[in-house]
Order: C-alpha cells, then structure tokens, then sequence
C-alpha cells in the first residue's frame, strides 16, 4: 500500500518498551512494516508560538498536499498518451516516492534545524508559494497553445462542408487573376459522381467544358472543380442546388492559405520543442506528417519542481510531528517518531486497534499535560472518537496515483 503512518508517542523507557511492544504485535500479524523516523532538535521556542504554529503547518500541509496532486495531474496531461511513462516522472530526489518516504532524511542545507522553527516554516511556505505561481503561469502557457492547436486540427478535420480546404488545394486548380473566369468548388454525394460529369456543362450558360477535376473525397462524397464565367455564379449555384450538388464557398487566397499553413507548423513547432507532445497527424491526400513525442521544458520544469514540492511535504510532516509531540508530551523535548506503512487496507482497523491499546495510557498524560500547560491545543478533544493518544498524522500517495 502507498499509505503510510506518522505517529511519536515520549521517549522515556515506558514508552520506548510500549514501542517495541508494537513493533513486535504488528510484525508477527503482518500489520505494517515499521521504521524509526529521525527529526531533528529544533528551537522551540514558547508554547504559545508553537499553538500558532501548528495552526499554520496544518494549512500548509493542505496546501503542499493539493500542490503536488495538481502537479502530478499536469504530468498526466502534458505526457498523454505516454501515461505509462508518468510514474518515472513523479520521483523526489531520483527515488521512488515511497523509497523517499521510508529513509526520509532531514535536509539540513536546505532547511536549517539550527534556524527558529518560524523560519524553516517560512522558507518551506515561500518555496511552495514560488511553485505554485510557476504552475500557474506556464500550465497557463501550455493550455493556450494546447487549446490553439487543437482548434486548428479541428478545422482540418470534419467532412467536405465544415473542414478547411487550404491542406487540400492547389493553386493549380484554379482560373486565377481573370476578369470573366472563376473557378469553383462544387461537393458531389458520391452515388452522384456520373451524374455530375453527364450533366455540370449544361447546368448553367457559359461553364467551360471539360473544367471539372475530382481534388478530394471523404466518405460521403467528392470535391470537384469547375470553371465558368463570373455571370452566371448564382445561375449555376441555384441549378446545382436542385441537383443535390453543393457550392462550397471558398476564395484561393494564396497569402491567407500561407498564413493558416505556417500557423499550425508553428504551433506544432512550438509545442514539439516546448513540451511532451502526443502524435498529432496533418493529412494532404494521402500523405501524413507525424508530430514527435519529446520531453520538453514544461515536463523537465514539473519532473524538479514535483520533487521539490514533495520533498518540502515530507519535511511539513516531520514538522508537524514535532511540534505536536511537543505540544502534546511537553518540555524537555523527548520523544520517538515513527513510520507505519500498513501492508492491507482491510488491516488498518486492526493496526488501530493494536496502537489504541498499546498506547492508551497517554490519554491521561496528555490530558495532564494541558492542565499543567494551561493550553488549549488545536485538534486535542478526548472525547472525540477522531482523537488518538498518540501523535498522528496521515500520508497517502495512492491519491497521485
């Protein structure tokens, strides 16, 4: 399973024995694999400062936890149909994140323990907030240019009467810069074919014979040319009309058929070298143009930046555990952390049950210690049947799954 436990309960030899008591029930009934789960010693600081702190590591804890799904989610969307590949993307530091999770270690460069707890809390807030306003800026990058190509493709897809034409003429199709010829384009349904070539010569005065060319089919019938004076334009539209043939209105525009044909190579350009692109496929008659799939920018951005946010996570829930068994067990700062990944779900009832029991004497001394104290400590309610004697705290990765 890719949960896991996060509990502390005080480090004096009845609980270290309580500890080991629970190492051994869970391991001979296969509850959980355990570890030791090192924190360092930070400085604490008054109860008071820490009341307002843990208030504020659990908001970001909430915040650094919906970050890493969105960005997960963004490496689902920008791989697409690479989804297989998407969990080599979602490392933290080049590691599996359960790897990580399990020999969690306290990054001591990035985030001092000698510094106050305010200060490595504000430096993980900061960094979270930056990653957050860059997803935000270059998802929104990406979705624009994503959104463009798309509607771009649409156009170039679609049957005879709604698709682009400017993939599939030719300037030589057409009577072009003539005072008294134009050339048209005229849909014929396909059982309609020898009708159309017995008959498109005599639907109007002054067609020019034999004009007629088959550029392009779909499934339901046929693009042909023809050519005639400009004076009988609507004479010959109102004719085919009654013969079930379509005037496709479409003007060669050499400049605007240019502009639209380098539009959709840019973008395909843009979003080949920015970012991991799916295969996207331009047809001409029968000729394709594959995109390729490569890992760009925005998916090299997310892979460093997913560690980052995730590795910032772990080390809130370290944070956490450490001021709420300070809060809880109290001063000196004396407690054992540890890390339960429960082996089933069906087994995480029983797993509660085992740690209730073995650490049911630490209601009274919690309950104690916010006398002593004088301190009302967010979350701690006896009576609550969430409430739990020891410090706990939940980390679930099945939901970036």
């Amino acid at each position: 399973m890719s949960e896991f436990w996060l509990i502390s309960a005080p480090g004096d030899q009845e609980n270290l024995q309580a500890l080991e008591r629970m190492n051994t029930v869970t391991s001979k009934s296969n509850l959980s694999y355990n570890t030791k789960f090192s924190i360092p010693d930070f400085k604490v600081g008054t109860l008071d400062s820490l009341v307002g702190l843990s208030d504020e590591l659990g908001k970001l804890d909430t915040f650094a936890e919906s970050l890493i799904k969105k960005m997960a989610q963004s490496v689902v969307e920008v791989m697409e149909d690479a989804k297989g590949k998407v969990p080599e993307n979602l490392l933290a530091n080049g590691v599996d994140l359960t790897s990580f999770v399990t020999h969690f270690e306290w990054d001591m460069a990035k985030y001092p323990a000698k510094q106050p707890l305010v200060s490595v809390v504000d430096t993980l807030a900061k960094q979270l907030a930056q990653i957050e306003t860059d997803l935000k800026s270059r998802t929104a990058a990406y979705n624009t240019l994503k959104t463009n190509l798309e509607n771009l493709e649409k156009k170039s897809m679609g049957n005879l009467f709604t698709r682009t034409l400017s993939d599939i003429v030719s300037k030589e199709d057409f009577v072009l810069d003539s005072e008294y010829l134009i050339t048209l384009l005229v849909i014929v349904p396909k059982p309609s074919y020898t009708q159309w070539q017995k008959t498109y010569e005599s639907l109007s005065d002054m067609v020019v014979p034999r004009s007629t060319k088959l550029i392009a089919e779909d499934n339901e019938g046929g693009l042909f040319t023809v050519t005639l004076f400009r004076k009988v334009i609507e004479d010959f539209k109102t004719k085919a009309k009654e013969n079930k043939f379509t005037v496709r209105e479409f003007y060669y525009d050499e400049k605007e058929i240019k502009r639209e044909r380098e539009e959709m190579s840019r973008l395909l350009s843009d979003k080949k070298q920015q970012y991991q692109t799916s295969c996207v496929a331009l047809k001409k008659g029968s000729s394709t143009f594959p995109d390729h799939k490569v890992k760009g920018p925005l998916l090299r951005w997310l892979k460093v930046n997913f560690s980052e946010a995730f590795i910032a996570w772990i080390h809130l829930k370290a944070l956490r555990v450490f001021v709420e068994s300070v809060l809880r067990y109290g001063l000196p700062v004396n407690f054992q952390a540890v890390l339960l990944q429960p082996h089933k779900k069906s087994s995480t009832k029983r797993l509660r049950e085992v740690l209730n029991s073995v650490f049911r004497h630490l209601d009274q001394v919690a309950a104690a210690s916010i006398l002593d104290a004088s301190v009302e400590i967010p979350g701690l309610q006896l009576n609550n049947q969430d409430y739990f004697p020891y410090v706990y705290f939940h980390i679930d990765l099945s939901l970036l799954d």
